[in-house]
């Protein structure tokens, strides 16, 4: 299931007019792709610049600005199906911008557009520049293989809005609905669906299953699964979906492993990194200059990002200088080579001498471009990694990280957070968050004069306490948390504490010399080894399908392949290999690290496909509950 691949194939295909890839006609072997804000998004993960020209594209122009006639080169249009992009493309047709049009829409084009872009391009006598026009199932965006994001902000502020219409619920939830239709679709599956009962998640798996349920009775079979009979059903995945109230912890608190700690501080967005440049110099090949900034690419195609993205940071530090000698023992050893010979004695026949000196020489050119690469890959992670300690030192994130860690394993309590909360360390919004984990890891409520106490502090800081409250609602109504994190929820990993050690940063002092013992020490290790995040522990329940655990026995279960109402608790005995786990109001790369963590530790390892609404930093997360306390009548 690797859906990064599945939507480039589909992306592709549609450059190529729909048609077999690698057979263009010679005529039509260039074109222009014209794109919205969304399907903007959804190609700048999948293809850069250089890979859209291989592919015959030499212009990629925006649906939404002015653009300049340009004839005999069809033009490749990929957008949503929106009246006011319809109202674009029939100006296009009528002003006579491209000879041919071929029309891609995310998701099937409603009729009524579709007899709004007919009357239009009819009256005006310009039918016939509409070449095609193809329904392509791509409301979703594919960050790695298994990752992906349906790019909807702020849908935990639209679906828990008490001031919200139900018409703008039910669009989001349309909006949900389409993105994991197109994910399906995509990956050519039709899935065993499992949810907690009751609130969005239900809303949403009914409206899923129902449309799967109707796409499977049409002529036209869209999932080639759904035709391959009973070898095909033996392997389909559990999708499972959980609302985010479902756990509120893992997106508001610190990380200290290097892919959710680039998201969350460095501002990860469609595998690209911003980072503030230090002088106005020009950049190595590979970072693209902006006005005071670089910019780095991080994809599946990095290799130190792939291999070294769940490792604590002070672990990637030292495998940015392991990774540095073998780059240098490499070139020393091609600059041997290449050197050999040079001292040779006459003693040696001329004709092998020469011989042996091109083959060097060959080896030497055949190589030095990968390790050229390398050096780029490292040096870029040079800078990065850089990046993240001079905040985590401004901001004593590894001091927050280890008492929300304590927190949460049932260690911590109030005069540890306040102590670390008025010892003037960290920005507002550290501490705003690490109030919330507070409130949070409790088993029961705060009291008024605990709440009190933290309020007043945040206000002091300059933060704002309104989500402590709106948290505190929501745990007071029961509408927040999976149950105990603590010894509950432990797992197999329940008899590991997360002991302090000291001097677990001095390994990056060697690589960077940017003072880290100034650093607090106590970092220990990766959460998944002192304990299961309440996320897994539910996955591995349904995933293993184990009668007798309250998630495998209570939640509900959607079966498209049955007549509504048959699906029964039978048809999700497990375990199952694969499973796409889906968070409605948004998600982040730590949540999904502990799932891929307890994915590796299974026997046999099991292939999970993470994605959500939304990829949210904690501190756009914590904005939507600001915001949200401020509608529900919060301080």
């Amino acid at each position: 299931m690797n859906i990064r691949q599945k939507q480039t194939e589909v992306v592709l295909r549609a450059l190529n007019f729909n048609g077999a890839l690698g057979k263009d006609s010679p005529g039509e072997s260039y074109k222009i792709i014209i794109l919205d804000r969304f399907t903007k998004d959804i190609i700048a993960p999948l293809l850069r610049l250089n890979d859209l020209r291989k592919h015959g594209v030499t212009l990629h122009l925006m649906l939404e600005n002015e653009r300049q006639p340009i004839p005999d080169v069809p033009a490749v249009y990929l957008v949503q199906p929106s009246p006011s992009n319809i109202e674009r493309i029939t100006a296009d047709a009528v002003a006579g911008l491209y000879d041919s049009m071929h029309l891609n829409f995310t998701v099937p084009i409603p009729s009524k557009l579709v007899e709004q872009l007919a009357a239009g391009v009819v009256k005006a006598g310009c039918l016939s520049r509409i070449s095609k026009l193809y329904d392509q199932y791509l409301a979703f965006i594919a960050l790695e293989p298994t990752l992906f994001s349906l790019g909807q902000p702020e849908a935990y502020l639209e679906l828990n809005d008490p001031q919200a219409r139900d018409y703008q619920i039910e669009a989001a939830v349309s909006n949900i609905v389409d993105g994991l239709f197109s994910v399906c679709v995509s990956l050519g599956v039709v899935p065993i669906i499992r949810c907690p009962r009751g609130g969005a998640a239900e809303h949403i798996a009914g409206a899923l299953d129902a449309k799967l349920r109707d796409s499977l009775k049409s002529r036209t079979n869209l999932f080639s699964e759904g035709v391959l009979g009973l070898s095909a059903s033996l392997s389909r995945p559990l999708l499972c979906l959980f609302d985010r109230n479902f756990d509120l912890t893992a997106v508001v608190q610190h990380a200290w492993t290097y892919k959710p700690l680039v998201h969350d501080i460095l501002g990860l967005k469609l595998n690209r990194i911003a980072l503030q440049s230090e002088a106005s110099v020009p950049g190595p090949a590979g970072i693209h200059a902006g006005a005071g900034k670089k910019h780095y690419d991080v994809d599946d195609k990095d290799f130190f990002w792939e291999a070294c993205g769940a490792h604590a940071f002070p672990k990637v530090a030292e495998e940015v200088e392991t990774q540095l000698q073998r780059y240098r023992a490499a070139v020393d050893e091609i600059n041997k080579k290449t050197a050999a010979g040079a001292g040779q004695d006459g003693a040696f026949d001329p004709d092998e001498l020469l011989r042996r000196n091109t083959q060097n020489l060959m080896q030497a050119v055949s190589s030095l471009p990968e390790l050229q690469e390398q050096k780029k890959v490292l040096d870029k992670h040079t800078n990065i990694a850089t990046s993240l300690l001079g905040a985590i030192k401004m901001r004593a994130l590894d001091q927050y990280y280890n008492v929300a860690e304590d927190l949460l394993v049932g260690k911590g309590d109030l005069q540890a957070v306040l102590k670390l909360l008025q010892s003037g360390k960290g920005a507002p919004m550290d501490k705003l968050r690490l109030a919330l984990i507070y409130v949070l890891a409790q088993d029961g409520l705060p009291s008024d004069q605990e709440l009190s106490e933290l309020e007043a502090i945040m206000r002091s800081g300059g933060a704002d306490g309104t989500p402590l409250q709106y948290v505190r609602t929501l745990k007071r109504n029961n509408l927040t948390g999976s149950g105990k994190v603590g010894a509950e929820a432990l797992g197999h990993h329940g008899g590991t504490a997360m002991a302090s050690q000291n001097n677990l940063l001095d390994w990056a002092d060697k690589t960077f010399g940017q003072g880290l013992s100034q650093v607090a020490k106590g970092v220990k290790t990766l959460l998944s080894s002192a304990r299961q995040a309440p996320l897994a522990g539910c996955v591995e329940a349904l995933m293993e399908g184990k009668a007798g655990s309250v998630e495998f026995e209570s939640y509900a279960v959607f079966d498209p392949k049955l007549p509504p109402g048959r699906s029964s608790i039978e048809r999700v005995k497990g375990p199952f290999r694969e499973g796409i786990i889906f968070m409605i109001g948004g998600g982040n790369y730590f949540e999904r690290e502990t799932l891929l963590s307890w994915a590796q530790r299974c026997t046999p390892t099991r292939h999970v496909v993470y994605g959500a609404t939304e990829l949210l930093s904690g501190e756009e997360f914590v904005q939507q509950l600001s915001e949200l306390g401020r509608r529900s009548g919060g301080r």
